[in-house]
């Protein structure tokens, strides 16, 4: 499954009969799916099929879905409106009797009337706005697959940039374990540099109990073994999701956090120059690699 962004756009159009419509999906990162949908009045109970299908295309992100829709002019059909010539013709009777020497209304006049007449569109159907409907979901559903393309595409190309950086974050970690600082013998020169300095600075007045103390802190000080593995750990973790693809951002977002947390306590305990540079080194990969990971489904 491939690995996709949060970011991504679509513009599909469709047409039934008279009507002509363009669907418009925009989509930017965001923690949860959140879908906010725009559609002309008429068309309301269409928006809980927008929603449901959004959910089952994507997984995170702020969507928002626009339709906007055009009628062409289609052909009008004339009919009379039989309360306003009901209304006429009342008045007419009503003329005649008071004012009976009048000329009766020609048919010309009465049809004259404002309101007596009306040019009407011809409303659609139930079958023909049922498949104006149904081309409608389907041209959405178009649009959603471009959309999921599109952040596909991107997704592959951040993908690349976080395979890349968690493989220096590796190779930081290696040079870290083949340090010369690391080894056996100077890890003891400096444990016992250690102890000298604390013997010279309490002229002889610590306690054996309390030296054992001391020196026990030190040497959890100078074991970084534990911090290594785990970044070896995440290394393989965030490689293994990558190649497995799908919606990943989340367990990405927190193998970045566990990254740093290790490297700061890693830098913590560096009492070697070259080790407290490559923490720093490890430090600036993980910011741009969590960076990279926000923009991930």
């Amino acid at each position: 499954m491939a690995v996709a962004s949060m970011t991504g756009f679509a513009r599909v159009q469709g047409e039934a009969g008279v009507v002509r419509w363009t669907w418009e999906i925009r989509s930017v990162n965001g923690k949860n799916l959140d879908v906010r949908v725009r559609i002309p009045a008429g068309l309301e109970n269409l928006e809980q099929n927008i929603r449901e299908r959004c959910a089952k295309a994507l997984k995170r992100g702020n969507v928002s879905v626009g339709l906007s829709m055009k009628r062409d002019e289609g052909e009008a059909v004339l009919s009379v409106n039989e309360r306003a010539l009901e209304a006429v013709l009342s008045a007419i009777e009503l003329l005649k009797v008071r004012v009976p020497d009048v000329a009766p209304p020609t048919l010309d006049g009465i049809l004259a009337q404002k309101g007596v007449f009306e040019l009407k569109e011809q409303e659609d159907d139930e079958e023909t706005r049922a498949a104006m409907i149904a081309a409608l979901l389907e041209t959405l559903d178009e649009a959603l697959e471009a959309l999921v393309d599109m952040r596909r595409g991107e997704g592959a190309v951040i993908g690349k940039v976080v395979g890349d950086q968690v493989a220096l974050v590796a190779e930081l970690t290696s040079r870290a374990e083949t340090l010369p600082a690391r080894t056996a013998e100077a890890i003891k020169a400096r444990l016992s540099a250690q102890v000298v300095a604390l013997l010279d600075a309490s002229s002889g007045a610590l306690a054996p109990q309390r030296l054992h103390q001391e020196v026990a802190i030190l040497a959890t000080k100078a074991d970084i073994r534990e911090e290594l593995d785990r970044l070896q750990a995440h290394v393989s973790a965030v490689q293994e999701l990558l190649a497995t693809g799908g919606p990943i951002g989340r367990r990405l977002d927190f193998l970045a956090q566990e990254f740093n947390r290790e490297t700061n306590t890693l830098c913590s305990k560096s009492n070697d120059v070259e080790l407290t540079s490559i923490g720093l080194d490890l430090k600036s990969v993980i910011d741009q690699m969590r960076e990279q990971i926000q923009n991930l489904e």
